[in-house]
């Protein structure tokens, strides 16, 4: 099937901010999940650049309310280990041929990256509305996806890379733009030392973002 956007649009509508999360423990992975979530962020993208980042894939999907999905999928391999992990959607920051072709089989739905107009319309091709624009900040910022906005009227983006609580508002207030995906929200220093209310916060204040 080519992408699901009603799923997926769905489960990007829930929240202003996407955390993107790189994890290696699975016990403090609930605990982060679980204060994510309290702070209003209930969508959680675990990047699959740890050993152990499926398992916290798994872990934190047994969370009250969390939406859980795997990032920086890059191969068939890894979409079909993140699906068997329990998770509800998939992010990529391209969109090769053969992981294309997978993620057609799947019921599961992916957000596959763009960093150019080029990129778009070949997914565009594939029957893609919604991308993930990436890396946003090095790729040319809320100015650039801006002026997608006229040529590509059909395409909807969560930019991330480099986004922080200061330029994520430049973003969310483009009509093209359905969220933000962001790190700054789960600092590692606070994961370290289980600072979970300090996460909380940050969630609460990414969450009360406007759109």
């Amino acid at each position: 099937m080519t992408q699901n956007i009603d799923r997926i649009d769905y489960i990007l509508q829930r929240a202003p901010v996407v955390p993107v999360l790189i994890l290696d423990d699975p016990a403090s992975a609930v605990a982060l999940g679980r204060a994510l979530v309290a702070g209003g962020l209930p969508v959680l993208e675990v990047t699959l650049r740890t050993p152990a980042a499926l398992a916290c894939m798994t872990a934190m999907a047994s969370i009250p309310g969390a939406i859980v999905g795997a990032g920086t999928v890059l191969d068939e391999d890894q979409l079909r280990a993140a699906i068997n992990g329990g998770a509800q959607f998939l992010v990529s920051p391209g969109g090769s041929p053969k992981l294309l072709d997978a993620a057609a089989r799947s019921s599961v739905p992916l957000l596959p990256g763009i960093a150019t107009a080029g990129e778009a319309m070949t997914l565009m091709e594939r029957g893609y509305r919604r991308l993930k624009f990436f890396p946003a900040e090095q790729a040319g910022g809320a100015d650039y996806v801006k002026a997608l906005a006229s040529p590509l009227q059909a395409l909807k983006f969560c930019p991330t890379g480099g986004i922080t609580l200061a330029k994520a508002p430049a973003y969310l207030q483009l009509p093209n733009v359905i969220c933000v995906g962001g790190s700054w929200v789960a600092p590692a220093d606070a994961i370290k030392v289980g600072d979970w209310a300090r996460i909380e916060t940050l969630a609460r204040e990414a969450a009360s973002l406007a759109r």
